[in-house]
This record gives structure tokens, C-alpha cells and sequence, in this order.
């Protein structure tokens, strides 16, 4: 799901998973009702399909995202060793010079984040946010396609890289707060642009 090739509202069929993994049906039952119990898919007539998620919903995904990505921030001001500083600054060079494209940039975002959590040496923390963006990755699109979105994106990644290099954990926090709600504002834009939800 998260390579966004499963649509929310998809329809799964154990079945035909189970073919095209060459499994019985009974480890697809287990992974569907383990991905049912994490919000992923919805039991349906016949099957599952790929969960849609609500305003609400979208909403308490980006509230909880803001506090768990400013936790890693700063916990990677505190804890990230040399060898994460040196990639840091490699990811925010990556995200600044990657392909106009949104895809592009997606990946390139992708990529900067994962490097925060793993500076962050806090192993609790980096699984609770891979669940979240498992969630995440059920929303439409992403936030890089609303205008302006990727130029203010590379500023608030650079305050946050600033802090976390000048081992200042409250300013990085407070900056990867800060970028996470201007996301959610861009998501919201979406979302209330779109008449079909």
C-alpha cells in the first residue's frame, strides 16, 4: 500500500492474494486480519478492501505525527551520532535537489524522515512512526503537489537539520512540529479542494 498501487476502497480477495504469493489462504486471512486490526483494510462483502480514511481521521493521523516526529528530532539532537549527522545532511541535500516531480520529492521526504528516526536511537519511537506512515500512506497524492508546498518544505527541513546539528533538541522539536502541521494544512487544502470527499 504504501508504493500506493492498492487505491483505498480496492477490493482484496484472499484468493487471489494467496495465488499471486503462491500461499494457502490461511497466512493471507492472518496478514488481513492483522492489517484489519492496524485500520489498513476493511472486512466487505466477499473480502477486504483498502481502507478510506476520514477528515477526522486524517486530522488525528497529522496531530499524532507532529508529536512523534518532533520527538524524533529531538532525540536526534540528543543522541545522533557522527556518521547520522553526516547522513542528515545528505538526505536534506537529497530532498533540495531532488526532481521537480512530486513523486520525486516524495521519496526524497521519505528518505530525510527515516534518517531522523534512526538518529533518534529511540527503537519504540522509529516502529511507532512506520506504523503511522503505514496509515499515512492510504491518503491520495501527496502534500508535494500543492503549490509551493516542496520550496517551503526544503526551509523547514533545513531548520530542522540546524537544529539538530547545533544539538539543540527543543528547537528541533519545535521546527519538526512546525513542519508537520503546514503539511497537514497542505493535506486539508487538498481535501477541501476536492469536491468528491
Amino acid at each position: 500500500m504504501r508504493n500506493g498501487m492498492l487505491k483505498p476502497g480496492t477490493r482484496l480477495r484472499e484468493d487471489e492474494i494467496g495465488i499471486e504469493l503462491d500461499v494457502s489462504r490461511t497466512p493471507v486471512r492472518e496478514a488481513f486480519n492483522r492489517l484489519h486490526a492496524r485500520g489498513l483494510v476493511e472486512s466487505s462483502r466477499g473480502g477486504w478492501t483498502v481502507a478510506e480514511l476520514s477528515r477526522g481521521q486524517i486530522m488525528e493521523l497529522y496531530a499524532l505525527r507532529a508529536v512523534l516526529e518532533g520527538a524524533a528530532a529531538r532525540f536526534a539532537a540528543e543522541n545522533a551520532q557522527p556518521a547520522d549527522l553526516a547522513a542528515l545532511r545528505i538526505a536534506a541535500s537529497g530532498f533540495e535537489k531532488a526532481a521537480s516531480g512530486e513523486t520525486a520529492r516524495a521519496n526524497a521526504n521519505i528518505v530525510y524522515h527515516r534518517t531522523i528516526y534512526a538518529a533518534a536511537h529511540n527503537a519504540y519511537l522509529e516502529r511507532m512512526l512506520e506504523d503511522l506512515n503505514d496509515s499515512l500512506a492510504l491518503l491520495p497524492s501527496t502534500t508535494f503537489s500543492v503549490s509551493g508546498r516542496s520550496q517551503a518544505a526544503i526551509a523547514e527541513h533545513q531548520a530542522i537539520t540546524d537544529a539538530i546539528l547545533a544539538r539543540a533538541p527543543a528547537q528541533a522539536e519545535t521546527s519538526a512540529r512546525n513542519h508537520i502541521e503546514n503539511a497537514m494544512d497542505a493535506r486539508l487544502r487538498m481535501l477541501f479542494s476536492d469536491t468528491g470527499r
